[in-house]
């Protein structure tokens, strides 16, 4: 079904909300049609942190325990939305920094961008939250938006 040149995946953002269940049960029933392999992508904003180099070793040790805390509650939400049965072709990746740039960013060689939106709060009630809203605004490949209240079959 793909040919050579073909984006072969499709990513899922994770924050390891409750509301990550959803987007990835929804991830794992779409993956199959195109026949490609699930990344969830799973995103740790460090933007806000200016640490010098006589920092270095502590910095080292803060994000490698960052990054396991980040991969547990990725694996935690694929576990709840697959319950066993999770697909043999999904991978959990963890990237360092802001996550609607991550995921843009990643979108390049993406068949699809899949993610949650939490919406009905925020800022004035708005529908979407700002990391959906400029996935769906700028991303380089489709992206499907998962509500919390999205009930599948």
């Amino acid at each position: 079904m793909n040919s050579p040149n073909s984006p072969r995946r499709i990513i899922v953002g994770v924050d390891g909300s409750e509301f990550s269940s959803n987007t990835l049960t929804m991830a794992g029933r779409v993956a199959p049609v195109f026949g490609v392999p699930l990344e969830v992508i799973t995103c740790i904003g460090m933007s806000d942190y200016y640490l010098t180099s006589r920092f270095e070793q502590e910095l080292t040790k803060f994000t490698s325990e960052l990054e396991e805390t980040a991969r547990q509650m990725a694996e935690e939400a694929v576990d709840r939305a697959f319950a066993g049965n999770r697909p043999a072709d999904l991978t959990v990746t963890v990237k360092f920094g802001e996550p609607a740039k991550v995921l843009v960013e990643e979108s390049n060689d993406a068949l699809m961008l899949i993610i949650g939106r939490h919406g009905g709060g925020g800022f004035l009630g708005q529908a979407i939250g700002s990391v959906s809203r400029a996935c769906a605004a700028h991303a380089h490949c489709p992206v499907l938006l998962v509500g919390a209240d999205d009930v599948l079959p």
